[in-house]
């Protein structure tokens, strides 16, 4: 549906743009195709390589104003801007649109109807539109004939501010004003920050409604069970929640209610450099799939996705609808978690294959978000190096972390939850001397975490992190259990070990203000004797 006349975006002052509003999948395949943004693979996706191929974090601000001043934690990734220089680029925007081509998404990010919110999404390129039809909820037609915005994102990758005189960084900004209820983004071509936008205004929002906003994927087991896993990118959190064995809510975005868990989002946006089609088949079959973007995968010549190649970069991307895949859990709804499982890449060999956290001790992993780096992951990158992300999503994390992790332990204990840290890193050894954790002990882990087998068996104590360990899993080598016993250097694991207990604690430091003592006193001690 095109229209010239009557624009829907008269409200922002955009009169004479051509509007596409609510088109469907075919209609985007041929403009996206029709506007060289890209093209279809031979086996059905629509591929497209883009000028910025991540987020740009440090490009994003949030209007300081007097709803936000004293609520947003402005530190790490939150950066206050002014009103005035919002409005000024908004200005320029709404200019720079005129007479241009558009699409116009309705669409809702949440699936719990109490707690959801209406987006119009306005995105001047068709794949941007193909994305967001793909990974937010698509109202019934019956809701949209009714539909009122909440929050409206703008999204003109071709308008790029001028940073010394538009008072931003560069000329990429994403820019979140929460008393005008709208996002305006330009100078990146990278959809992800279409969704990431809403997930951050979310984050905002949902901790006044006693809701907990989580960067984490979640399934079910056919008893209700649900499981969390929260993890950064490379700790496993998508393939381990891809569970044939239990019904998938959603991979990444959820929030946890009085009544229990629910998915943001109405799609997928998986990581697919090098995936497994074996160990992966469900999201494999997705990069094959009519429908499915795929994002800076390069193309073999016969015109099919070749998912090995990272001439492009490393973080290759399949957006789909959740529908794609076969076992879901019906309107991405359930029940209270049972088990949260806190997922790391420990790339020193210090952590536990599996341990079991006390609430203090949760709060405090919770807040370090912790996984490591490998060598050649980046450039000046030649030994293990540790990255914290607090509550697993610092960019997105408006609030203080404090007040995040205060809201997960409440939930937590009110519903009787066991947490979980597992570290799917390094056993051994630190990288390059060490084995990565094999899938199939950690998928035991997990099952036997997951199905109460651990509830009966005797733990141990790891001392320079305090750490509960299970002295035995079904399927698990004993001695892959305690991390020290796994290095035949014992002295050099109690070397490391102390190097990353003293690195926790440093991380920790601008955190101390805003957290319960308790939560600091549980901190990792370098100078316990191994």
């Amino acid at each position: 549906m095109s229209l010239t006349a009557n624009s829907p975006l008269t409200d922002l002052g955009i009169e004479n743009a051509t509007v596409h509003l609510n088109p469907g999948v075919d209609e985007l395949y041929a403009h996206a195709v029709r506007l060289g943004e890209g093209v279809k693979a031979a086996t059905g996706p629509l591929t497209v390589h883009t000028d910025k191929t991540g987020r740009s974090p440090k490009d994003r601000f949030i209007v300081e104003d007097d709803q936000t001043r004293d609520a947003v934690w402005w530190e790490g990734f939150n950066r206050p801007i002014s009103g005035e220089v919002f409005d000024r680029l908004l200005a320029k925007m709404t200019k720079h649109a005129e007479g241009r081509e558009l699409f116009v998404q309705q669409v809702f990010a949440g699936t719990d109807k109490k707690h959801r919110i209406a987006v119009r999404m306005i995105t001047e390129m068709a794949y941007h539109s193909l994305f967001v039809h793909n990974m937010f909820v698509r109202p019934t037609p019956e809701e949209r004939a009714d539909f009122e915005a909440d929050w409206t994102v703008l999204n003109i990758p071709s308008f790029k501010a001028d940073p010394a005189v538009d008072g931003v960084r560069s000329e990429t900004f994403i820019l979140v004003n929460f008393g005008k209820r709208m996002i305006i983004a330009g100078g990146t071509q990278y959809a992800g920050e279409n969704k990431k936008g809403i997930f951050g205004v979310m984050n905002f929002l949902l901790p006044d409604q006693g809701v907990m906003p989580m960067h984490c994927s979640a399934n079910v087991g056919e008893n209700g069970d649900v499981a969390l896993f929260f993890g950064l990118s490379g700790t496993g959190k998508t393939t381990l929640s891809a569970d044939p064995a239990r019904r998938l809510i959603g991979d990444d975005e959820h929030g946890w209610t009085e009544s229990g868990v629910f998915n943001f989002e109405g799609g997928c946006y998986a990581k697919v450099i090098r995936l497994n089609p074996e160990a992966e088949p469900d999201i494999y079959r997705t990069t094959q799939t009519y429908g499915t973007v795929l994002e800076n995968v390069v193309l073999r010549e016969d015109g099919t996705p070749d998912l090995d190649d990272d001439s492009l970069t490393e973080n290759t991307r399949s957006a789909y609808p959740i529908t794609q895949i076969d076992n879901i859990q019906p309107g991405s709804i359930a029940g209270h978690p049972k088990n949260v499982v806190f997922l790391t890449a420990d790339a020193f060999g210090v952590l536990p294959p599996i341990s079991r956290l006390s609430p203090d001790q949760t709060m405090y992993q919770f807040i370090s978000g912790f996984t490591a780096k490998i060598p050649g992951t980046e450039e000046g990158v030649t030994e293990p190096s540790p990255t914290f992300s607090t509550c697993f999503g610092a960019p997105f994390m408006p609030r203080h972390p404090g007040e995040y992790a205060r809201l997960l332990a409440k939930k937590v204990e009110d519903s009787g939850a066991t947490v979980w840290l597992v570290n799917t890193g390094w056993s051994g050894g630190m990288y390059g001397q060490g084995k990565r954790m094999s899938i199939a002990h950690t998928r035991a882990l997990i099952n036997a975490a997951l199905s109460g087998e651990l509830d009966s068996v005797t733990f141990e104590r790891e001392p320079f992190f305090n750490l509960e360990i299970p002295t035995q899993v079904p399927g698990v080598p004993s001695e892959v259990l305690n991390p020290r016993d796994a290095w035949t250097d014992k002295a050099a694991y109690d070397e490391t070990a102390r190097k990353l207990a003293r690195m926790f604690r440093e991380n920790f430091k601008r955190f101390e203000a805003g957290v319960d003592a308790s939560v600091t006193n549980s901190m990792p001690d370098p100078d316990v004797q191994g």
